[in-house]
């Protein structure tokens, strides 16, 4: 069969090219005779793929000396917890809550000390980025926390919030690799990488290394101490080896493009296609403010549930899958990330034209 438009939130689109080289080293990579997922961790040619994982990731994003890069078994909950267990010191942390994964950070991390929502958009749904620049941050706080991309209201943060100070953490899951970011703004930027960057099951946590201390709390797990994995090149034990070699090609892949200022004029294009239809269309409307619009993902409605559930019917079978909303929002979404084409984007306005014509 011929591969559709995939719109997913995640696991989500991967760049082609990408798929088709990992196809072609399936059974032997590059001469060794077996599949990267049959050969040991520690051998030379997955310390290589590991070692050159890293150096990508470090030339595309420009990441200082001065931070560690982990590749971290898990996706986002896992993350939810290791980031209060290694940096609540005073047992306090400032969450900025815009969203569902921001919401369920917060929650976990009550677990561990005391949690103060600093800001909100809860008032609204989620359908803004609250004013960050006069923040009440707790002169007390180990950190305070944000997720920068807000996967299923469609909100990016533009400008980072005023800490005062304080160590800014960032879930960077959904917007991970889509535009060029000063790291060194930043305590720790972790992302799972399925949305973005690679298959599901695995993390990447870019930490300031003042940060990698054993002051951990008492009772963190070995495995949940950032520690761990700085001080063995995430090699203590078997790491997700697959998912590094993936996320390796689709570093390369960003290197060849022109890296991540050519991806975010890129993504921008994109989005502009999408979001102009919906400013023009008497069906579909957007559902967030326009300054805080996401680039990744673009949730949408036609008003009427009915008209909604039929056009996720109708341009499935048209090639263009998981368009549905989720849950908590309903009606559609649209996630534009990276490796998806700006040619399924033009295709899937020409449809919802279409369907407009037919249906408004």
């Amino acid at each position: 069969m011929s591969r559709v438009y995939n719109f997913s939130a995640g696991p989500a689109v991967l760049p082609e090219e990408v798929l088709r080289e990992a196809a072609d080293e399936m059974l032997d990579y590059k001469g060794c005779g077996m599949s990267v997922m049959e050969m040991s961790h520690r051998s030379s040619d997955f310390e290589s793929i590991l070692h050159e994982a890293e150096a990508d990731l470090r030339d595309l994003m420009n990441i200082p000396d001065n931070y560690k890069v982990l590749f971290i078994q898990g996706g986002g909950h896992v993350q939810f917890a290791m980031v209060p267990m290694n940096l609540m010191k005073n047992k306090k942390a400032d969450y900025i809550i815009t969203g569902n994964w921001a919401k369920k950070a917060a929650q976990e991390a009550k677990l561990y000390g005391e949690v103060n929502i600093i800001a909100s958009s809860e008032d609204k749904n989620y359908t803004y980025i609250p004013d960050c620049s006069d923040l009440p941050v707790d002169e007390d706080a180990d950190y305070v926390y944000i997720c920068m991309n807000n996967t299923i209201y469609g909100t990016e943060f533009n400008e980072l919030p005023n800490t005062k100070g304080k160590i800014l953490v960032a879930d960077v899951s959904s917007d991970f690799l889509s535009r060029p970011i000063d790291v060194s703004k930043f305590g720790i930027i972790w992302g799972g990488v399925q949305k973005n960057v690679g298959p599901a099951g695995m993390a990447i946590a870019i930490v300031r290394e003042d940060l990698i201390t054993e002051d951990y709390l008492p009772f963190t797990p070995t495995m949940l101490r950032y520690k761990t994995y700085a001080d063995k090149d995430s090699l203590y034990n078997t790491p997700p080896c697959y998912n590094i070699y993936m996320c390796g090609k689709v570093f390369k892949w960003i290197k060849k493009i022109g890296g991540l200022e050519a991806m975010h004029k890129r993504n921008a294009e994109k989005a502009k296609i999408l979001y102009d239809f919906l400013d023009s269309s008497k069906l579909f409307k957007g559902t967030v403010e326009k300054k805080d619009r996401s680039l990744m993902n673009v949730p949408f409605v036609t008003g009427d549930k009915d008209m909604d559930a039929k056009f996720v019917a109708e341009a499935k079978a048209a090639g263009f899958v998981n368009l549905k909303g989720h849950r908590t929002v309903g009606g559609m979404r649209a996630s534009i990330y990276n490796a998806m084409p700006k040619e399924g984007v033009e295709k899937l306005v020409a449809f919802m034209k279409e369907f407009e014509e037919k249906n408004a």
